[in-house]
């Protein structure tokens, strides 16, 4: 999910055992099952294909809608007789083996079903399959609930730790710890008529998240405009749009069609319709979704003992607190706002001056449709980056080829493609990745790329199958992660070219798919990127810098019709224009994260009317007339309620990391990347994130690197 094309998506926990709804889950059927890889798609597969073997991939698609409800059933059963089993249990009885072995093992086994079942609703092409994935998740959801609230397994928890003081490996004990404060956090140390009442609030949060990402993936509004509406679109872009009976170009809401345009259609009426209607997305369901969300996460705060949600949420975070992160927000606000005034004043600059040669009205103001326009030229103008140009030297064949020969130069990591694998649509790939040294296998990584109707919108990592220790035999399972994205889709007479901000998407994306992988926790509670929500895009984003270096950026690109490399002045402009329009771009994230910590601290809350204030007054730009972002703002009900400021607040450490290691020793040194790998990626969850950083860093992480990132600090490092 994601916002400003840097998108991360983890769907919201509701499980004491479980650990996100992004690790799904499946219990072998056998050793066989378990070594190969299988998919299912809605139509026969193409016999003539060899079906290759991926060994402890656990992941298979070939089953049916019906099969989704089935293994649905027969998931809860074999995970409630676990449970059983360990709640029945007398306190002078509790072992390590039959509880916390018992517990750890089936939260490994049931999230490789979980999850693969779970999947199937955000990718699949046959809309009877994601239907059936959806109905599938809503059962297994309350079945969450249910197994959240399990005051019987708790006590046998709290006896366990009762009598082993000091017993256990720290991994272990921070496995219970958080087990028996995920228990408190459910309020199973309160009477059973609080617990029933905060059980019935869950229930009914994870059907309503459920059905806000559901309305979000099926939308597909299209709006129809003449050749003459989207004067100033690339001309190859408007040929090969669908067309209309009567000749009118068919434009989707979808990101390869919406972003260019709002880029590039000179016509204010265009993008004022555009933009509309993009921020009018399901507006009715979802805001009605979003501010009952809002009220049932205050009252299950109240019976909690928090006085707000977001004071709950942030008690598992960095920030720790609401009163850290409104501190943080606000100052930063006030450090870019002289950034803002001064881009803004040039945007009006032009837009007069466009209306003029043009012929439009000048209203002396930036619209919110106006935004993306103008930033745009003003990376032409001030910093000469023509993108329409730029996107010929990004083919997605050669992005991609440079994108993973770096990322395994840089770990230490070995990737190879494994065709002719069964998978949900024929073009989704699957890659193995081994350690360049050992020769050790990690795991298994999708790519699922460009868009389809009924596909999860944004971009995104889905963990799949965690990387974790069975504790019965200590046999490790391999980690299984899928990047889901919607990149420019190729043309009757060109390839794919990605423009640069999804060049920078998927080397931030790409980033998430090496944490799932590298990680090496014991518990899959702690697997992949399970770390503080307020940090799991820090190591993402550190990894962002290499698209803004000229070394990288030349192994990812050549022209896609005479393979030449990107002119230097032209990769000069691009280098020179990543602090281009800071300002307006920073403080629409400080928005964002504003709005989410407003209507989180608060009862109830009219998410129209809080956005549109908040709007006026950070980004001094009004939200247009009847529409409600919110509604479609997929963090809010996909596990990052009261936490979008994250992407600010772990900002300031992936900053800290690139400026203090990789730029003072070498973008590409490897002995920096193994020391990335081994303490940022490798603990997963296992430990504090502020742990990671100081063992990464040899000291306390600083803002200096951050703020000179911004532009708001004049002496470079």
């Amino acid at each position: 999910m994601a916002l400003q094309s840097k998108l991360f998506y983890i769907r919201t926990s509701f499980v004491l055992v479980r650990l996100s709804r992004k690790f799904l889950t499946k219990p072998v059927a056998n050793q066989l099952s378990s070594s190969l890889q299988r998919v299912c798609i809605s139509r026969p597969f193409f016999t003539s294909r060899v079906i290759m073997a991926a060994p402890g991939n656990r992941m298979c698609w070939d089953f049916t809608a019906t099969d989704i409800a089935k293994r649905a059933d027969q998931l809860i059963m074999k995970t409630k007789a676990v449970y059983d089993g360990v709640g029945d249990l007398k306190a002078e009885n509790v072992t390590y083996k039959n509880v916390i072995q018992s517990l750890a093992d089936n939260d490994c086994d049931y999230a490789v079903e979980r999850n693969m079942l779970d999947f199937c609703q955000h990718v699949f092409p046959n809309k009877e399959m994601r239907e059936a994935s959806v109905e599938a998740d809503k059962k297994l959801s309350e079945f969450d609930v249910e197994t959240s609230m399990r005051q019987d397994v708790f006590k046998s928890l709290l006896a366990f730790q009762e009598c082993n003081k000091g017993d256990l490996k720290p991994e272990a004990k921070r496995y219970l710890e958080r087990q028996i404060k995920l228990g408190k956090r459910n309020g199973l140390h309160l009477s059973k008529d609080i617990q029933d009442k905060i059980k019935d609030i869950k229930k009914r949060m994870s059907d309503l998240c459920i059905d806000y990402n559901k309305n979000l993936n099926e939308e597909n509004t299209i709006l129809e405009f003449t050749e003459e509406e989207l004067a100033g679109v690339a001309e190859d872009f408007v040929k090969n749009l669908e067309k209309t009976e009567a000749g009118k170009c068919k434009v989707t809401l979808k990101y390869p069609h919406y972003f260019p345009c709002m880029k590039k259609a000179r016509n204010p009426e265009t993008r004022k319709r555009l933009e509309t209607a993009f921020n009018s997305r399901c507006l009715k369901e979802n805001t009605a979704i979003l501010e009952e969300l809002v009220e049932l996460r205050q009252k299950k705060a109240d019976l909690l003992g928090f006085p707000t949600h977001s004071a709950f949420v942030l008690d598992m975070r960095m920030a720790k607190k609401p009163e850290a992160v409104k501190p943080f927000l606000a100052d930063l606000a006030v450090k870019l706002k002289p950034l803002k005034e001064k881009e803004i004043k040039l945007f009006l600059e032009y837009k007069e001056e466009e209306c003029k040669k043009y012929g439009y009205k000048f209203d002396g103001k930036i619209n919110m449709w106006d935004m993306r326009y103008y930033m745009n030229m003003t990376e032409e103008k001030v910093y000469a980056v023509d993108h329409d140009k730029l996107k010929d030297y990004f083919p997605m064949d050669v992005v991609t080829k440079g994108l993973l020969e770096i990322y395994q130069e840089l770990l230490s990591l070995k990737f190879e493609e494994i065709p002719g694998t069964k998978v949900w649509t024929e073009d989704v790939k699957l890659y193995s990745v081994k350690d360049s040294a050992s020769g050790d296998l990690l795991g298994y990584f999708y790519l699922d790329l460009f868009p389809r109707e009924g596909k999860y919108g944004h971009a995104a990592v889905f963990g799949l199958q965690p990387g974790c220790v069975k504790i019965a035999d200590g046999s490790r399972q391999l980690a299984v992660a899928a990047m889901v994205a919607n990149f420019t889709k190729p043309l009757p007479d060109k390839p794919s070219l990605l423009t640069f901000d999804e060049v920078e998407t998927y080397f931030h994306e790409f980033g998430h798919v090496m944490h799932q992988l590298c990680a090496k926790a014991e518990f899959t509670m702690f697997s992949g990127t399970s770390v503080e929500r307020d940090f799991v895009e820090a190591p993402s984003q550190m990894l962002e810098n290499w698209c803004w270096d000229k070394e990288p950026l030349n192994r990812m690109s050549a022209h896609y019709k005479d393979k030449k490399s990107i002119p230097s002045d032209m990769l000069d402009s691009l280098v020179k224009s990543r602090k281009a329009n800071a300002g307006v771009f920073n403080l629409r994230q400080i928005l964002l994260g504003t709005f989410d910590q407003r209507i989180h601290t608060c009862a109830k809350a009219d998410t129209a009317k809080v956005l549109s204030d908040l709007s006026k007054e950070i980004l001094g730009i009004p939200a247009t007339p009847d529409t409600n972002m919110s509604a479609a703002f997929g963090h809010l009900a996909g596990g990052y309620d009261a936490q979008y400021y994250g992407y600010l607040w772990s900002e300031v450490f992936s900053m800290d990391m690139f400026y203090s290691r990789f730029k003072k020793e070498g973008i590409m040194n490897p002995k920096v990347g193994q020391d990335y790998r081994k303490w940022i990626l490798q603990p997963g969850g296992s430990i504090d994130a502020a742990d990671m950083l100081k063992n990464f860093l040899g000291r306390e992480p600083n803002e200096e690197a951050f703020l000179i990132s911004k532009g708001l600090n004049t002496q470079e490092k």
